[in-house]
This record gives C-alpha cells, sequence and structure tokens, in this order.
C-alpha cells in the first residue's frame, strides 16, 4: 500500500475526508487532487529531460 497505510487507515482517512467535504464534493476534489499529481509529474518530467538535454549538449561542446 502506498505510504505503508493498509485498508484499515485509508478507510478511516476516507470517512474523514467524507465528514469534512461532505460526499456532494469529494468527487471534485479527488479530481482537482488527481489534475494536480498529473501536473506535477509532466512538470518533473519534462525538467529531467531538459536537463539531459542541457548535460549532453555541453558534454558534445567539450
Amino acid at each position: 500500500m502506498p505510504f505503508g497505510l493498509g485498508p484499515t487507515e485509508l478507510i478511516i482517512i476516507l470517512g474523514i475526508a467524507l465528514l469534512l467535504f461532505g460526499a456532494k464534493r469529494l468527487p471534485e476534489i479527488g479530481s482537482s487532487l488527481g489534475n494536480a499529481i498529473k501536473e506535477f509529474r509532466k512538470t518533473q518530467s519534462d525538467d529531467s529531460n531538459s536537463e539531459k538535454k542541457s548535460i549532453s549538449s555541453s558534454d558534445k561542446k567539450e
């Protein structure tokens, strides 16, 4: 399980989130969180690729 959480802990966290945000807003929050994670990974991947290209081009210059 992610972060070492078992099924019981995940159910408790989901229950608390349901109480805090309500059933209507929970899918909206999950979608927003998923989009944020996707954008973060994309940016991280782009940065990694540009870093590799800059290292490669600096190696060719030498």
